[in-house]
């Protein structure tokens, strides 16, 4: 990824999608084909992307281009994941749902 600010965007099109802001061009996309992604976060060192879904919480690597698996996934939640995000240090996320 290049020192460029990168955007990430997601919706209803079960795609991830990374954008360089400065040229507005679509860098990297992610498919994420079992549900909507609802919510996005990024950590504070820009190495983890979360992405909130219906109903599984998945941690993709935000530097490698290569790489569109998630590393981990969350099926914790029994209903639509609203919400997502990184403690400052990356020690743990938190997350809120409609369950």
């Amino acid at each position: 990824m290049s020192s460029a600010v990168v955007l990430a965007t997601a919706g209803y099109d079960h795609r991830i999608r990374f954008w360089e802001a400065s040229s507005r061009l679509c860098t990297r996309t992610i498919r994420h084909p079992e549900s909507q992604v609802n919510a996005l976060a990024i950590s504070n060192d820009k190495m983890l992307l979360a992405a909130a879904s219906n109903p599984k919480i998945r941690i993709f690597d935000a530097v490698d281009g290569n790489n569109s698996e998630p590393l981990t996934t969350f099926k914790d939640h029994s209903g639509n994941v609203t919400a997502v995000g990184f403690q400052a240090d990356r020690r743990w996320i938190f997350s809120g749902s409609e369950d």
